[in-house]
């Protein structure tokens, strides 16, 4: 099954070309690091791919579920919630993960992390109320899977 990418179409075409490329172009964005994440839809049952800024912390990933400091949270994040066996692409590299919610006391050291990388987290966080999610991404064991629009 192919994955549906972002509704917005600046992130779709960010992913198109990172797949097309095999992560040449778009795997670095702005001095970012940037993977996609394929999650299962909850309801439809679809994979769902978007692109986030990504941190590493050994040898898992980091992202954060700010969708710009709006109240509610990022279908993406919802998705995983309710099915944390994700695909990720990591430049050329796309692999199983489970992904995780971080707990508070890791949550804090991680997003320190990743408002280094991204400054703007903080603006994000001080625009709502709810506590923007921190998630741990770690590669499952195993034989790198092929890419995801590509899968059958």
């Amino acid at each position: 099954m192919e994955p549906i990418d972002s509704p917005t179409d600046w992130v779709a075409k960010h992913i198109r070309d990172y797949v097309e490329s095999n992560g040449e172009k778009g795997h670095h964005w702005r001095g970012m690091d940037i993977l996609l994440l394929t999650t299962t839809g909850r309801r439809s049952g679809n994979l769902r791919r978007t692109a986030l800024i990504y941190g590493k912390d050994g040898d898992r990933y980091v992202i954060v579920a700010s969708y710009g400091g709006r109240p509610d949270h990022p279908l993406w994040y919802l998705n995983l919630l309710a099915d944390p066996q994700v695909t990720i692409q990591v430049g050329a590299d796309v692999m199983s993960a489970q992904a995780s919610t971080a707990p508070a006391g890791e949550r804090e050291r991680l997003w320190k992390m990743m408002a280094t990388i991204f400054p703007t987290y903080d603006q994000y966080q001080g625009s709502t109320s709810r506590e923007i999610p921190v998630v741990v991404l770690t590669p499952l064991e195993g034989a790198p899977l092929d890419p995801p629009d590509e899968q059958g």
